[in-house]
């Protein structure tokens, strides 16, 4: 078992939900229930995964709720790139969440790779 709070994956997968969530209170209040809690639901996702995976009794099973956080992580992209085309992001904030995401991804699926099953 691993300390998630130890890991860089989760440390900097927190710190992208805090940006999401705080981008996201400038989308319009129609979508409060539609593409605002989207993305705040699957970037939440990314860091919960991580340290649900961290708790488990084997490396394989750690493996299976990374690859849980690796999709989350495409899907907060495609949400972000959603937000992006309907004008509620601003290309600054669009490039740093993306480029943040992608980070996160490369970094998630190296640790991923370096774990024995």
């Amino acid at each position: 078992m691993h300390n998630y709070r130890e890991l860089l994956i989760w440390k900097r997968s927190m710190d992208f939900v805090v940006r999401v969530y705080e981008v996201s209170t400038l989308f319009p209040v129609e979508e409060k229930y539609g593409l605002t809690v989207q993305l705040r639901n699957c970037s939440v996702s990314i860091p919960s995964n991580i340290a649900e995976g961290a708790g488990r009794g084997s490396n394989k099973q750690f493996k299976r709720f990374l690859e849980f956080s690796m999709g989350s992580i495409n899907e907060a992209q495609t949400q972000i790139e959603l937000a992006f085309r309907f004008k509620y992001l601003t290309k600054e904030h669009f490039e740093i969440l993306i480029d943040e995401a992608a980070q996160i991804y490369k970094m998630t699926l190296a640790f991923y790779n370096g774990l024995k099953d």
